[in-house]
């Protein structure tokens, strides 16, 4: 019996996580997401290969900042002709796209690599908990940036019994 780790299936397969934003700080939260988008919490992880998960994130108008970001915080983006640059304070962008914030937030906490694209295309952000038929894919749930606690690493995500792992929304 083979004891190789590597290039095994169950190594590479991909898990999906789900993230409540409400009352969570921006970084801290897009750390966290970067972290599971490169692969970084499995043993397997490699800087040159795509060993990510995906991660849904909801509740994305619930985020918050720290300190005086609410008021100073500015999103820019050029049209690339002259006088063409944007910018959009961070107020106006919580009301008019609040997932751009998150996925911004992410995409600067990733590597500046060819990956960086790939890796948040498996990021999908709902501004509400409601997030449709993506929802009976979700195997993980954490509320605080960690795994559940009846998440056993020993027992390869695809055999475990999804009575533990299945995180139902509540009724609010």
């Amino acid at each position: 019996m083979s004891q190789a780790v590597g290039n095994t299936v169950l190594a590479y397969a991909r898990v999906w996580h789900h993230v409540d934003a409400s009352d969570r700080v921006l970084g801290k939260l897009a750390e966290r997401i970067a972290l599971v988008l490169m692969g970084k919490h499995k043993p397997i992880y490699d800087p040159g290969v795509d060993c990510g998960d995906y991660v849904i994130v909801t509740n994305s108008r619930k985020v918050l900042v720290t300190g005086r970001k609410a008021e100073q915080l500015l999103y820019r983006k050029h049209s690339m002709f002259p006088g063409g640059l944007k910018e959009t304070p961070y107020k106006a962008m919580m009301i008019k796209k609040p997932d751009e914030i998150i996925r911004h937030a992410v995409s600067g906490m990733l590597p500046k690599n060819k990956l960086r694209e790939r890796r948040l295309e498996r990021l999908r952000i709902f501004p509400s908990y409601h997030m449709g038929k993506m929802g009976g894919n979700i195997l993980r749930s954490w509320d605080d940036g960690t795994l559940p606690p009846d998440w056993d690493p020993s027992v390869p995500t695809t055999t475990m019994t999804l009575q533990n792992n299945w995180r139902f929304p509540s009724k609010s």
